[in-house]
């Protein structure tokens, strides 16, 4: 039968201490849940860097793209404008004054597509159950969940080890 640990801290130094410990001696982390992000505990538990970044800078091209393209067309193309004597028959000769209406499109596209790339990465669609093993963790407990699916050593073997950490409670429950 296969076991989930779910070991629970009061601080997230102990935490931290705690899965160096358990990762030193060979045991993976599949996850950690904390009321806050815990600077550090990425490296130790092996989570990768995130390319979030990427595609928030590929949505922000995108607005600007959009925002250049529709006031080009707009503005110049479909129905040119004599505003105050002055002719708009070039984009580069107009660009100071479309620059707010493109910064502001770039960021209104990079934070409704970070929006929805969130919402559809990480699966918290509305309705969808919390995955979240204990309450307490989004108030001031730091739980750090290990499978023994993904370790080699025995759930006793874990359980030993686990419990040499500073632990604040351990959790059991088989799973399939």
């Amino acid at each position: 039968m296969k076991k989930v640990f779910h070991v629970m801290y009061d601080d997230d130094d102990t935490l931290k201490e705690a899965a160096s410990a358990l990762v030193a001696k060979g045991i993976r982390v599949k996850d950690v849940f904390s009321p806050f992000p815990v600077h550090g505990i990425d490296p130790i538990i092996g989570v990768k860097r995130t390319r979030l970044g990427i595609a928030a800078f590929m949505y922000a091209t995108t607005g600007t793209t959009l925002a250049l393209l529709g006031m080009w067309y707009f503005m110049i193309s479909d129905w040119p404008m004599n505003i105050g004597g002055k002719p708009s028959f070039s984009l580069i000769e107009n660009l100071p004054a479309f620059i707010p209406v493109t910064f502001e499109f770039s960021v209104l596209c990079g934070a409704h597509g970070m929006c929805i790339t969130y919402l559809l990465r990480n699966g918290t669609l509305p309705g969808m159950p919390a995955s979240n093993p204990d309450p307490r963790s989004t108030d001031d407990k730091f739980v750090m969940e290990i499978t023994t699916e993904q370790n080699v050593l025995s759930a006793d073997e874990l359980e030993v080890a686990i419990k040499e950490t500073k632990l604040f409670e351990l959790s059991i429950k088989d799973y399939k």
